[in-house]
């Protein structure tokens, strides 16, 4: 009866409806349930980093970020996201060579990571 209990629910759908309407602590909350049942959700990290961006928690956003990178590597949106959170904490080199890495493997996000490369250049510049 739990496994069935367990196997019903769906946290990170919850969670995703939650935080589409704004409800960021409930969409949280959501998020960190379907942590318990499944610790490797890349989708569930992926969007406690987006909540602690909203929230203007950058130590949790990066770590999240991080923990997206460490389950996939090559996950665009974490990279690219890490990537411009390392530019707004002045971060140069870190930011250049996340992007880097990134326009290696890029498929959705190659003309935004070229035009935060040209951004991290400038600013390597001043």
């Amino acid at each position: 009866m739990t496994s069935n209990l367990i196997a019903n629910t769906n946290y990170f759908g919850e969670g995703l409806t939650f935080y589409e309407n704004n409800k960021l602590d409930k969409a949280k909350f959501k998020f960190e349930q379907e942590l318990v049942l499944n610790p490797k959700s890349e989708k569930a990290y992926l969007y406690l980093a987006k909540i602690f961006n909203i929230q203007k928690k950058k130590k949790l956003e990066e770590a999240n970020l991080n923990t997206v990178i460490l389950l996939n590597p090559k996950n665009e949106e974490a990279t690219y996201n890490l990537a411009i959170l390392k530019l707004e904490e002045s971060d140069y080199k870190k930011s250049k060579k996340l992007i880097e890495q990134l326009l290696v493997f890029c498929e959705t996000y190659c003309q935004k990571s070229k035009k935060l490369e040209i951004e991290i250049e400038n600013s390597l510049k001043k």
